[in-house]
């Protein structure tokens, strides 16, 4: 690899964007970027050149030798690069809209990475992905993808079980947002806590939690048990845990077990929430404009606070450090979304999982976890099943696989509704779902 690094962002025109080359710039030492490319389609033209140009004056303003370049022309910036990170979102907010909005209306959860919601958003987006490995093979097969688009961990899956482009990592913020907030809970700094992961994206545990090497997991759990310490991601604020119930599991839930856990609550919650406020889409599509609007100043030469009310807090944080960590064959444990390969007992080898590992300049190696407590395997099984029987949706366009993974997903219960639900969302997301449509065609 050169001494000096190219790598390219598909999805650059995101509001994202600036938190990543935060991380760019904090860690110039230690990973020497030379080239930034920024990719983007047309509909994100505009928003790409406000963010691009944001990203110039940052790097100016930190004096660092940076080109970033701004391009609606995917293979020119895949020629050559070293990493390749994605952040994109197939058919923008309005389609995540359409994924809240419509299960609300049978009674099941509108959620961007759970149940339909991330059934759909996997129906858009695998397609995409692979399309994009497809050339990363051709114009640079020695790059890394590191893939932040949601739902991460079924993009993985998709990535490792339908390519031979086995350089590719799926990264989520809330492993790191988790660790954060025990540091902060705890009174600790950040560096001082390690916690044991394993489970599957957005269907994580903590299996342990150490501070300087020493298990403090029974302390967080009794933390656990006072409702105003249950959240650790600031798009999801749940009600709290019963006591008896966290004290009882024995680990620690991520935010996103609130679906799962808390069920009836949190789809009333949310049906209330997309009548007064609008669904969270629509929230982040206001906060969205307004970013942008801050973004369009030319005096501003740094990320803005206000970016943190988006969700993506600490993804900077955890992209950068999994990138110079690779580069650098730092050996440091990360959380990460990677192949299997014996780290959970009673996960196929073959599968995407998210799990501790040690990174290397090979990539991520696998801690060894074991098998995952009987209070929580059957449930990361199930969840799983529903990712695999998605990815085959995916790639086949097969509108009865589709019903299945649906109805698989404990958070839908029911083979009618599912395909109700498949039904109407297929027609709503026609423009983005070529592989069913083509199908169709085809009978």
């Amino acid at each position: 690899m050169s001494k000096s690094i190219k790598i390219t962002t598909i999805g650059g025109g995101s509001s994202y964007t600036p938190e990543l080359v935060e991380g760019f710039i904090k860690r110039y030492d230690e990973l020497p970027l030379r080239e930034l490319w920024l990719v983007d389609v047309e509909e994100g033209r505009e928003k790409l050149e406000i963010v691009g140009d944001l990203a110039k004056r940052m790097f100016q303003k930190a004096g660092l030798p940076v080109e970033v370049h701004l391009t609606l022309d995917r293979r020119a910036a895949l020629k050559d690069a070293d990493f390749v990170t994605t952040q994109f979102r197939v058919g923008l907010l309005e389609a995540r809209a359409k994924d809240e909005r419509i299960p609300l209306k049978y009674g099941v959860l509108g959620q961007e990475t759970n149940g339909p919601g991330g059934l759909f958003k996997g129906l858009r987006t695998i397609p995409v992905i692979l399309d994009i490995v497809k050339d990363m093979k051709e114009l640079c097969p020695d790059a890394w993808l590191v893939n932040f688009t949601n739902p991460a961990g079924m993009v993985t899956e998709a990535v490792l079980r339908y390519t031979d482009h086995h350089k590719v990592v799926g990264l989520c913020n809330v492993p790191i947002g988790m660790e954060m907030g025990i540091a902060k809970l705890l009174d600790v700094e950040h560096s001082r806590v390690r916690i044991d992961f394993a489970g599957l994206n957005h269907m994580v545990y903590g299996l342990d939690v150490y501070v300087d090497g020493v298990s403090v997991k029974d302390k967080v759990i009794d933390y656990l048990t006072h409702p105003e310490n249950s959240s650790f991601v600031k798009n999801i604020q749940g009600y709290g845990w019963e006591p008896e119930f966290i004290s009882a599991l024995g680990v620690l839930p991520c935010p996103y077990h609130n679906y799962y856990y808390k069920t009836r609550e949190m789809v009333a919650k949310d049906l209330k929430s997309a009548e007064t406020d609008g669904t969270r889409a629509e929230v982040v599509k206001k906060l969205e404009d307004d970013l942008f609007e801050l973004y369009k100043d030319p005096n501003l030469s740094i990320k803005p606070p206000q970016l943190e009310k988006r969700g993506g807090a600490y993804y900077s944080d955890a992209a950068v450090r999994l990138i110079s960590s690779i580069y650098n064959d730092k050996g440091d444990i990360q959380p990460v979304n990677t192949k299997n390969n014996g780290s959970i007992a009673s996960i196929p080898n073959d599968s995407a999982v998210e799990v501790s590992c040690v990174i290397t300049k090979d990539g991520p190696k696998p801690i060894v976890m074991g098998d995952l407590p009987v209070a929580v395997r059957g449930l990361v099984q199930q969840i799983k099943s529903f990712e695999r029987v998605a990815c085959e949706a995916a790639v086949e366009g097969d509108y009865n696989k589709a019903i299945l993974a649906l109805t698989i997903n404990p958070l839908v219960a029911s083979d009618k509704v599912a395909k109700q639900i498949v039904d109407e969302m297929l027609e709503a997301h026609k423009a983005h779902l070529p592989q069913f449509f083509n199908e169709v065609k085809t009978r």
